[in-house]
């Protein structure tokens, strides 16, 4: 589980992070845009007054005759078409502002022409100068830009309007519609309870006042008369539709994240799926195709393929067996039926008595047969319930030794010991199974053996393993896997003539596996066979 949380964590991290830069991205983008956007109207009316051929300003400023002292940052410089791309020049010519923002200044410019039909190609001529309003303190120059204009075209209204304050009114009512403004006569203005805010007023002529949600501009006229202009309010920078759309696209974001994580562990458990319906369905081949040790939907599968594996070969070592047992069942039975005919023609006890002993001893084989069947069976079906102890492996091989050399004297069965494998005698091991699997391997070798038979123990901190050697005819080296199959008989030095079920070898290598170790085939120094037993000295749950 501790790839899939990294995985998903990793998956989290990435795509917050993604969602970062997408965020301050489009914070930067949506920003620049806005306030390009806020400048743009803020400002056009503005130059739409001082390029107006009835305003105020305009004769002084085509003629460069300017009576009033510019604020900082207006120019008026020579057109020059050569300098601006084709979008500029027609924005321009269609009576816009281009903005030229960046961290430093604002750049807003309009044509300024004698000829009131600006936005036709025919009149280029007479376009002869442009109005640059270059601002290297942000709003706060604009904002004295702004006081100019607004002081220029009030006063210019006082003027004009002459003593009639009705006149005057409805003026400044229209010019405040058209700059977007809202503008009011002060008659008795509270800031001018601070000397400081009247000095100003006094000296520039306007004065700026931040107010809690907009901004206000109070301008004087020569004629004493003070306004309070309300500007529209600076855009703020988290706007809500930006912030919502951020919110929708991490919520997306996220959303997509974890399909693409659903969609692949719900494939992959579909797969296993898949493969436990086609078993189900008698396809026993069927396995899980991305099983690993990647995560544990992985291992699960790779514990389901291994799961799949034995249950394969179970069913074809069932079948294996029950072919087998029909076969291994058929000579005994047969020799049975047959004694029992014979018993019926025999005409004295002795003869009598010997087809009992022989019936019995069929008996007896078909006992021994089923016990082997029953003992491979349980060890192939899920094995046993192991009872591992310690014990002294060297005491059970020693054990065996003497079993087998009483069976047949004449035969030298002895055992050899590696160097300093005495101290690692000791072993976890279930010993009743260990030992039968030691009697099986000495009992194969003397029934082949000319002469000897040799034991050869190599206990080391971690393994156990024991040899047993003989000078017998030996095993084909191709036939080394083959001799541990079930039922499995040999040509010529090993056929059933010299007893066993086939079953011996198949007993031991289920033995030692759930001993966590493993049985194999080799070749003796002396010319036979060397079947080797090799587990862990100690077992782990």
């Amino acid at each position: 589980m501790n790839k899939i949380f990294i995985r998903i964590l990793a998956g989290l991290v990435a795509i917050f992070f993604a969602l970062g830069l997408f965020s301050a991205l489009v914070f930067n983008v949506t920003d620049r845009v806005r306030e390009e956007h806020y400048w743009h109207d803020y400002l056009l009316p503005l130059f739409s007054m001082l390029v107006n051929p009835h305003g105020p300003f305009y004769q002084d400023l085509v003629k460069q005759n300017i009576t009033n002292t510019l604020p900082d940052g207006l120019s008026v410089i020579e057109y020059d078409r050569n300098t601006l791309s084709l979008i500029q020049h027609k924005r321009l010519m269609a009576g816009q502002l281009i903005m030229d923002i960046n961290q430093h200044q604002i750049i807003s410019s309009q044509l300024l022409t004698a000829s009131e039909a600006h936005n036709s190609y025919r009149q280029e001529e007479s376009i002869d100068r442009i109005i640059i309003l270059q601002s290297e303190r942000g709003g706060d120059q604009i904002f004295e830009f702004s006081a100019w204009v607004v002081q220029g075209l009030l006063n210019d209204l006082t003027i004009r309007s002459g003593p009639e304050i009705e006149v005057i009114e409805s003026r400044v009512s229209d010019l405040a519609d058209l700059l977007g403004f809202r503008i009011e006569k002060l008659e008795e203005p509270d800031f001018l309870a601070s000397g400081f805010l009247l000095s100003d007023l006094v000296e520039k002529g306007w004065v700026k006042v931040k107010a809690e949600n907009e901004s206000l501009l109070y301008v004087r006229l020569p004629s004493s008369e003070i306004y309070k202009i309300t500007v529209p309010c600076v855009y703020s920078e988290f706007s809500l539709p930006v912030i919502l759309f951020l919110v929708v696209c991490a919520i997306i974001s996220i959303a997509l994240l974890a399909n693409v994580f659903v969609q692949s562990f719900d494939r992959r458990i579909r797969s296993i799926e898949t493969a436990a319906s086609r078993i189900a369905r008698g396809e026993l081949d069927a396995r899980v195709t991305s099983a690993g040790e990647e995560d544990a939907i992985s291992r699960l599968g790779l514990s389901f393929n291994s799961m799949a594996d034995h249950i394969q070969r179970l069913m074809y070592v069932q079948k294996e067996m029950i072919h087998a047992v029909s076969h291994e069942l058929r000579t005994p039975v047969a020799r049975i039926r047959f004694g029992v005919q014979m018993i019926e023609d025999c005409q004295t006890p002795e003869s009598v008595q010997k087809q009992v002993k022989g019936i019995d001893g069929d008996i007896q084989e078909l006992d021994e047969l089923i016990d082997e069947i029953l003992t491979y069976a349980r060890l192939e079906q899920g094995g046993p319930i192991l009872a591992f102890q310690q014990a002294d492996v060297a005491a059970i091989v020693e054990q065996v030794i003497a079993e087998q050399r009483s069976d047949k004297p004449d035969m030298n069965i002895f055992s050899e010991y590696k160097k300093g494998s005495e101290i690692w005698k000791e072993s976890d091991i279930e010993t009743r199974y260990i030992h039968r699997s030691i009697q099986n391997l000495v009992g194969n070798a003397k029934r082949y053996a000319e002469s000897t038979v040799k034991v050869v123990c190599s206990f080391d901190a971690e393994t156990c393993r024991i040899d047993v050697e003989d000078d017998g005819p030996g095993i084909p080296e191709d036939q080394w896997e083959s001799v541990f199959t079930p039922f499995a008989r040999l040509d010529d030095s090993r056929t059933r003539s010299s007893g066993g079920y086939g079953l011996g070898l198949s007993i031991v290598r289920r033995i030692l596996y759930w001993h966590g170790g493993q049985a194999f085939l080799g070749r003796s120094d002396m010319g036979g066979a060397k079947f080797s037993l090799v587990w862990p000295r100690k077992q782990t749950d």
